[in-house]
């Protein structure tokens, strides 16, 4: 397993990527109300990105991905093609962006919530964003990755809730995936040790209902077995040589780049 060490230019590259990323994700969300495709969110994501911000959508056409964009909704667990699906009061729906400025990569993705959610619904996503902050807030050199993936995977489980185990964070730079795999579970004192100039997402997927999850005929779009609600958060960071930094950060989160407070990761 090689793991490629960025670095300053390199996480330079990657922290105006991120921030690019972000944008994305708050530019759309006056748009996701009732009524509305995720085909239309991925067509305005895709003009803002090419004509405005001058990136490249990374998912267009990644391994044959059709879209610029991925819209999971409700029991979609991740990788949702956008289409004539229009989104009604009460849905919660994961947006996940990915873009490519000067060869780099940002990736990230938050819940929007279409109307007023269920308390299950309000309940689940804000455990999914805490799970993530928890994850992120560890980050530091030499700590274990296993340590990271127990901690998310304990925190969701006290909640009753369940982690996905087929699908990861992962490193990422001028590759859209590569070393380390970040799973949201593990053991204590297992897995990659992390080093200054890594780069990686967290990007838990918390299930409301059991954790098992099956594939479309589609081929792309992943969703829970039981049809139980499904939420995701992701962010891209880098680690530095006291902690991490966060490239993704947008203006509606209550953090800074490098801290989060104590009450968003307190178990």
């Amino acid at each position: 397993m090689t793991i490629t060490l960025k670095t300053p230019q390199e996480h330079e590259k990657m922290r105006v990527a991120g921030k690019l990323a972000a944008d994305v994700l708050e530019m759309i969300s006056d748009f996701v109300v009732a009524g509305v495709t995720t085909g239309e969110l991925d067509q305005r994501c895709h003009d803002f990105m090419v004509n405005e911000q001058q990136t490249i959508p990374a998912p267009l056409n990644y391994h044959g991905f059709p879209k610029s964009i991925c819209t999971s909704v409700n029991h979609q667990v991740c990788h949702g093609i956008p289409g004539h699906k229009k989104l009604k009061d009460g849905d919660i729906i994961n947006i996940d962006i990915t873009v490519i400025k000067d060869e780099y990569h940002g990736d990230t993705s938050k819940m929007f919530v279409v109307g007023q959610p269920s308390i299950l619904a309000k309940r689940l996503i804000e455990t999914t964003q805490k799970s993530m902050y928890l994850g992120i807030s560890m980050v530091k050199p030499g700590v274990r990755l296993g340590d990271i993936g127990h901690a998310i995977q304990t925190f969701a489980e006290s909640k009753k809730y369940s982690i996905v185990r087929e699908y990861c964070g992962h490193g990422i730079g001028r590759v859209f995936h590569e070393e380390p795999q970040v799973l949201h579970y593990g053991k204590p004192d297992t897995g990659v040790i992390l080093e200054e100039g890594m780069t990686f997402t967290i990007e838990p997927m918390v299930n409301a209902g059991k954790r098992q999850v099956k594939l479309l005929s589609d081929e792309w779009t992943v969703v829970t077995k039981d049809r139980s609600l499904s939420a995701q958060y992701e962010h891209t960071l880098g680690v530095t040589s006291t902690g991490f930094e966060i490239f993704t950060l947008r203006s509606d989160e209550a953090i800074e780049a490098d801290s989060i407070p104590l009450h968003l990761i307190k178990p």
